[in-house]
């Protein structure tokens, strides 16, 4: 009975051990496993950009182009693998040999400095080529996720498949609620330093001497 529980705690052990073997600590390679794009949450990239990117790919799935993205703005995207950030195409190489198990189609991950296409964890050379001539997005969120968009659709016109750049959902509407907003504080500030100044002169004038 001992020999019995000893071997269950040992199968049990060995189940635990399955997920971290699995699990390097790189976001991208766990959350691209079900999704088909990774959008790190703290390098300030727009809502409205993340869905645009999400909307392009599900446009390019939908006509039978299938690709997933990975966003990476900073070192801390990387989890484990600090040594490969600002290395796309090598890290496209190594997100796609992670994510080989359950995906083994086209890969696009976009840094700062530029571009990586892999498939099935090896480069996909014909994509490199077609990104070759993009410049690098830079830090802004905002523009590596414009980047991912535009890249997707040129990689996906270069076999035959037609994807429009939706527009940006919200984007010029939350600008215009803040705008309205800071010049609704403003003029209440003005309000009422004016209403003050009033207040105050009038009371020193009837204080003043005739």
């Amino acid at each position: 009975m001992a020999r019995v529980a000893v071997a269950v705690a040992a199968a049990v052990a060995c189940l635990a051990l399955v997920p971290a073997a699995l699990a390097d600590g790189d976001p991208a390679s766990d959350y691209l496993l079900s999704q088909p794009v990774f959008v790190p949450p703290d390098d300030g990239i727009p809502a409205a950009y993340a869905a645009q990117l999400t909307a392009v790919v599900a446009a390019a799935k939908a006509q039978g182009y299938v690709i997933r993205v990975a966003l990476i703005g900073t070192r801390y995207d990387m989890g484990s693998v600090t040594v490969l950030y600002r290395q796309p195409k090598v890290y496209a190489r190594f997100l796609g040999q992670e994510l080989h198990f359950l995906y083994r189609g086209r890969l696009l991950v976009v840094m700062p400095n530029g571009y990586g296409v892999s498939s099935g964890g090896r480069t996909l050379v014909a994509g490199e080529a077609v990104l070759a001539g993009f410049a690098p997005p830079g830090p802004s969120g905002s523009a590596i996720a414009a980047a991912a968009s535009r890249a997707v659709i040129t990689l996906a016109a270069k076999d035959g498949v037609a994807v429009k750049l939706p527009p940006l959902e919200g984007a010029t509407g939350s600008s215009t609620t803040r705008d309205r907003i800071v010049l609704g504080v403003v003029a209440l500030f003005v309000i009422v330093a004016v209403g003050g100044g009033t207040l105050l002169w009038r009371r020193l004038r009837r204080g003043a001497p005739t």
